[in-house]
């Protein structure tokens, strides 16, 4: 198994797989500028971002400046599934801001998977999207006990999720040991590297500057200080995820665990008769550590999960062992990319937006798992606040939390590290006895 940091099939432009995104070079900042908002981060928040503060106010200012190049951060590497999802649990939500903000977060959450398919229709980025809805798959009995009491909340919140026994599962996906699973329409797949590559020609088009390798050494009240040179602006949007962990002057809100993924060669038809699993569709198992997958555009079948902070030794051959436990016809087929990737995780679980209007800086934290979708809304919301549009974008819960701050260094890493065992462990015990436990991770 040849371990790639960013899979080469990531980078495919059309379905068939025979084209490949040649995105090209960009120049670093060139000494001090002036603009009006700086945005640190050229992924997938940074670059929608950008593209609604354009749409909003096409005279606007815009730079975006990136330690690497566009797209090179987690925004690449990411599930692969453009979804419904937020961190926390809905009733979470509804107990620290009341039902109401809490029932329009999620439907903000439905429209932004139908914002993000219209957009990339609408302005030609090939990024392989496409919807297919998500399937949950419950393989044990304290699985399918959650993942009831999971579609029962879903329907409380006005979300489309239908139960189904392992009969109808099987219509969707076939996995062995599948109990009973659910499905629900709000989620698409999408190539994450192309969306960002697209975004970036789309925003240059507009007029905004893009500037690669120009690493951010400090954020100060309107300015933004680089080995390049000094930005002074009106606004500064920090939008690195958990690349990297933190910039002088923008907290430490986020801090990084590792996900880490693999990819089979390409699969034939018959192979992909006998599994079921559509163009589109993205897939899941309830576990406490839960595995993720999806079928590319050029028929591999992906895994991701989360694994640890950092990733421990073995990751990906644990990966593998989950792949065979659920398709064992898989069992001879070649993994040909394993990767990892940081995931940007704030302390209390929250993901979060804001602005703060004294500093002149705006932020989004804590996205984790569910980036994708949840970038655009980020991008959205902070094109709102950042140009004072009062809108029900504004108004959402997420809107403005502050999460606890991480402890600085090693005890971040072991609080993550912790976390990540107490999942594991509950996997492991929660397998029936007649079900071989997988080792340790």
């Amino acid at each position: 198994m040849r371990a790639a940091a960013t899979p080469p099939w990531a980078d495919v432009r059309d379905p068939a797989g025979a084209g490949r995104v040649a995105d090209r070079h960009r120049a670093s900042l060139d000494g001090d500028t002036t603009a009006d908002v700086v945005v640190v981060g050229a992924g997938a928040t940074g670059l929608w971002t950008a593209y609604y503060l354009l749409e909003a106010d096409p005279a606007i200012d815009v730079l975006v400046v990136d330690a690497s190049t566009v797209g090179e951060g987690a925004s690449s590497r990411t599930t692969g599934w453009c979804a419904a999802r937020f961190p926390v649990a809905t009733e979470t939500l509804a107990s620290r801001y009341g039902a109401a903000a809490a029932r329009e977060l999620r439907a903000a959450l439905r429209d932004t998977v139908v914002e993000v398919g219209g957009v990339t229709a609408a302005e030609e980025i090939a990024c392989d999207f496409a919807y297919g809805g998500h399937l949950v798959l419950a393989r044990t009995p304290a699985q399918s006990a959650r993942l009831a009491e999971a579609v029962a909340s879903a329907r409380r919140w006005d979300d489309e999720v239908e139960p189904l026994d392992a009969d109808e599962a099987g219509t969707h996906l076939r996995a062995a040991g599948t109990r009973t699973a659910a499905w629900t329409p709000d989620s698409a797949r999408v190539q994450p590297r192309a969306l960002a590559t697209g975004l970036a020609r789309v925003v240059e088009q507009r007029g905004v500057r893009v500037a690669e390798r120009t690493r951010v050494l400090r954020v100060s009240p309107r300015a933004v200080v680089t080995d390049q040179g000094t930005v002074r602006c009106r606004h500064v949007v920090h939008a690195t995820g958990a690349t990297p962990p933190g910039v002088p002057g923008t907290g430490r809100a986020g801090a990084a665990t590792d996900a880490v993924a693999i990819a089979t060669e390409p699969l034939p038809a018959p192979a992909w008769h006998e599994l079921g699993l559509a163009h589109g569709t993205t897939f899941s198992v309830a576990s406490r550590r839960a595995v993720h997958g999806h079928r590319s555009a050029d028929d591999r079948l992906v895994l991701t999960a989360r694994a640890g902070a950092p990733a421990p030794s073995g990751a990906h051959a644990r990966l593998r062992a989950a792949l065979v436990d659920l398709f064992p016809s898989l069992a001879t087929r070649a993994v040909t990319h394993a990767w990892r990737w940081p995931l940007d995780v704030a302390r209390d679980g929250y993901a979060s937006v804001g602005v703060d209007p004294a500093a002149g800086l705006a932020w989004t934290h804590g996205h984790a798992e569910d980036g994708t979708a949840l970038a655009n809304l980020a991008g959205r919301t902070l094109a709102d606040l950042l140009t004072g549009t009062s809108s029900a974008l504004t108004r959402l819960p997420w809107v403005g939390h502050r999460s606890p701050a991480w402890p600085p260094g090693p005890a971040a890493t072991a609080m993550l590290t912790a976390a990540a065992w107490r999942a594991a462990w509950s996997d492991r015990t929660e397998q029936p006895a007649s079900r071989p436990r997988t080792s340790r991770g």
